[in-house]
């Protein structure tokens, strides 16, 4: 294939990042990605397991002279979230990404770029292929939907794994390194509904420009969620006139906080139509002025359609739907004032969807401490009983406690140090990580989270500073031959 990123180095490490991203991977479409990977294992003489959900295992020996250090394991997932721009044609099933480079940063035209986690699987590509190196015995792990609950490291067989060194390459800042996450689950809420036949004019709402971000590691920055700002302005229609709601929907990840949504609702008469308008528009001008700062992008256009049929809900179906949005635990939930404020507890309303027969939301809660998201759990179900909601929870992941001695997090320390001359900054993360599976399957596990530096993940947005990539597998490179001794 023809490489768009060139000049940096290793030059392999940007060539396998470019043919994974032409390899569609979203979460549950990590077939082609996982074989691909066994190939290139068979292909490098390297032992090579591969499960029935698609995780991979590749191990590779020590290099001579390293033979009796403790292996490691290095770590990352395969799949990516895939979102994309509203004006974007992107198949995620069948399309490649279409990356760009530009002033010393890689993106995708309009879509997610996938650097979450695909510079795990290039970097830990580029040190099996590489005889050179010196390291230990390695043992690289590729997981499965991580995106969607940490599936493929909760479903691997982890007796396949010797190490008890355990290197993740899923984290986003060059020069931190992180030692404990939150814990996580996903809930899903759903309400049968009723329809009536409505005839009159219908008023569409729909909210674009916002930011959006990772539910976790963006949660804290108070930016605006599509689906509760419509809620919000449909709530307030309920309360000045008799709208009837045809819908209201938005979101593609209950990990990603919305960006855009869209709302129907109709009117028996125009006149009615046009009040609801002057409305809406003015709840919308203070929701832009509350925005201004955390979210200054945020657009809602106001539509009105006249002389139109639609089939809306009934009354006490729509309020129920509204009026458990309005209420439903979104945002930050709880911080740790000991240490600086850190978000401790949480809740993102990722998914809203309206169907014909029924409405649904996911809800993507988070804690580092195991008895506030059992309390938040808690807290949903009872929503959900209020309100007249089957409430679902699934793809549940443990968090990932602080060790006080860990000689990995020592030896990168040590290596950042002596190489770029500043201290490695050490930090917990709201956002969830598959160490905390691994950690509780494999005693003694002595782990660390490290990456380059991305930007924006699970966004259109998303990118990869090259240069904190190339640094990155420098330290990377240094890290497995101070381990090797």
């Amino acid at each position: 294939m023809e490489y768009k990123i060139t000049g940096y180095q290793p030059e392999k490490l940007f060539h396998y990042f470019e043919e994974i991203s032409a390899i569609p991977r979203g979460s549950g479409n990590e077939k082609g990605i996982s074989d691909y990977l066994v190939a290139f294992a068979k292909d490098h003489n390297l032992v090579v397991y591969q499960d029935e959900v698609y995780n991979v295992i590749i191990k590779k020996p020590a290099s001579a002279g390293a033979e009796a250090a403790a292996p490691v394991m290095m770590q990352g997932h395969i799949d990516m979230v895939c979102d994309k721009l509203a004006s974007v044609e992107h198949d995620f099933e069948k399309d490649g990404l279409d990356l760009i480079v530009k002033d010393g940063v890689l993106t995708a035209n309009g879509t997610t770029l996938g650097a979450d986690n695909g510079i795990a699987v290039a970097l830990m590509m580029t040190v099996l292929d590489d005889d050179t190196l010196v390291h230990p015995a390695l043992e690289c792990v590729f997981t499965t939907d991580e995106e969607t609950g940490l599936v493929g490291a909760e479903t691997l067989d982890k007796s396949k794994i010797d190490a008890r060194i355990m290197i993740n390459l899923d984290s986003e800042e060059e020069g931190v390194a992180t030692v404990s996450c939150a814990g996580g689950v996903v809930a899903t809420l759903t309400r049968s509904i009723t329809r009536e036949h409505v005839q009159g004019s219908t008023v569409t709402l729909e909210v674009s420009g916002l930011m959006g971000g990772h539910s976790g590691s963006d949660i804290h920055l108070e930016r605006g969620n599509g689906d509760l700002i419509l809620a919000r302005i449909v709530e307030k229609l309920m309360r000045t006139g008799e709208p009837h709601l045809v819908s209201l929907s938005g979101g593609t990840k209950d990990n990603a906080i919305n960006r855009e949504a869209t709302a129907v609702v109709a009117y028996a008469d125009a006149e009615c139509a046009q009040q609801a308008v002057e409305v809406a528009n003015a709840l919308i001008a203070d929701i832009k002025a509350e925005l201004e700062v955390f979210d200054p992008g945020f657009t809602c256009t106001v539509t009105v359609a006249d002389g139109v049929e639609a089939d809306a809900m009934s009354d006490a179906d729509a309020h129920a739907f509204i009026g458990a949005l309005r209420i439903a635990p979104n945002g930050v939930m709880r911080r740790n004032v000991a240490a600086d404020g850190a978000v401790e507890v949480s809740s993102n309303i990722g998914v809203v969807i309206t169907e014909e027969a029924q409405v649904t939301f996911l809800l993507s809660p988070r804690s580092s401490i195991a008895s506030l998201q059992e309390d938040v759990k808690d807290r949903i179900q009872t929503l959900a009983d209020a309100f007249g909601f089957d409430a679902r929870f699934e793809n549940e992941y443990p968090g990932w406690s602080y060790t006080p001695h860990s000689h990995v997090r020592d030896v990168f320390q040590e290596a950042y140090r002596e190489l770029f001359g500043t201290e490695l900054k050490i930090e917990s993360i709201h956002a969830g990580l598959e160490c905390g599976l691994f950690a509780e399957a494999l005693p003694g596990l002595d782990a660390i989270a490290v990456g380059p530096t991305l930007s924006d993940v699970h966004t259109p947005d998303e990118s990869m500073e090259l240069a904190s990539s190339e640094r990155f597998y420098e330290l990377l490179v240094d890290v497995l031959a101070r381990l090797a001794k």
